[in-house]
């Protein structure tokens, strides 16, 4: 529940009265910079109350922080109006306060129109304001507004206002539709999830897909041979060398571990195939070569058989 209104309606000096709030309260505009929560027990019911800070025209546009303290008032499910009755700048009285608030509600949106509201006279116990309020309160009950006379100061009328806000909230709440609970669904990870998978493309690049290796990947310094040794061993322990042997991979074979628009590709050498002599230190590791682009690779593939080719022409089986 909110109440909202004008700089010094007497909103604060309200909520301090219907809760134990303790709300800063002055004789000057503004005072209130920050809403203040109050909590009121009414009977059976328990409800809680917003001391929103004043707003003024052009609110909505977000005048005077205007904004801000109309998203707190979008929180509240009832708008309790609090008019000042004893105002004393003559361009004002309580029926155009009203307007020019309703104005700026229905400007914000956000169906603040069709929130359930009240209005509150406040400051009737000083003498012209009672005389203003009897004499605005026939104008604002004909607009369809349940309409209280109080004075925070004086203690007067509130515990009538108190009861009237509680039974405003309990039929809100009624209104309300009913909040199913959340089911929760648990989707255990299946026993043969290895966390990532391993597919051949049509150009013959095998690539792997998965969280934890494209994360390893980003993370690792491909200019650093220990790094990068460091990555072969966390993907030989997670399965990927094994899986790649599974899927037809071979020595030499490009290998692009994520995304095709952010893959790295490397030149694969399997532990298997690569013995102890590349095993050694990880400096050394053979297993992940520097990252080529495809074409580099192709190249280089082409010239080492071309090499063998003419290592084979030029072998002499006799030649001691």
């Amino acid at each position: 529940m909110a109440l909202v209104g004008y700089p010094s309606a007497g909103k604060s000096s309200l909520i301090s009265v219907l809760s134990a709030a303790k709300p800063k309260i002055a004789d000057y505009p503004f005072t209130t910079l920050v809403p203040n929560l109050g909590v009121v027990t009414a009977g059976s019911t328990v409800y809680t109350i917003a001391d929103v800070p004043g707003l003024i025209p052009g609110a909505s546009q977000g005048k005077g922080l205007g904004l801000e303290f109309l998203r707190h008032v979008e929180r509240c499910s009832v708008l309790v109006h609090v008019l000042d009755t004893a105002t004393l700048e003559s361009d004002r009285d309580p029926v155009s306060d009203l307007d020019v608030i309703e104005e700026e509600l229905r400007q914000y949106g956000a169906g603040l129109d069709k929130r359930p509201r009240m209005v509150v006279l406040n400051k009737i116990d000083v003498p012209d304001g009672k005389d203003l309020a009897d004499m605005v309160r026939p104008d604002l009950e004909a607009r369809g507004y349940r309409v209280f006379e109080v004075s925070a100061v004086a203690h007067m009328g509130l515990k009538e206002l108190s009861f009237a806000l509680a039974d405003v909230v309990a039929k809100a709440r009624a209104a309300k539709p009913k909040e199913e609970a959340t089911r929760i669904v648990i989707r255990p990870k299946a026993v043969d999830d290895a966390g990532f998978t391993v597919t051949r493309e049509e150009d013959g690049l095998y690539r792997v897909r998965g969280e934890k290796p494209e994360r390893w990947v980003r993370q690792t310094d491909f200019n650093n041979d220990e790094a990068v040794g460091y990555l072969a061993d966390r993907l030989n322990r997670l399965g990927v060398e094994e899986e790649l042997m599974k899927a037809g991979a071979r020595s030499g074979d490009g290998v692009a571990i994520g995304p095709e628009d952010n893959a790295v590709v490397f030149d694969w050498e399997p532990t298997v195939m690569a013995g102890a002599e590349m095993l050694g230190r990880r400096g050394e590791d053979h297993r992940l070569e520097a990252p080529r682009p495809a074409a580099q690779r192709r190249r280089d593939r082409q010239a080492e058989r071309d090499e063998s080719e003419r290592e084979y022409d030029d072998f002499d089986p006799f030649e001691k």
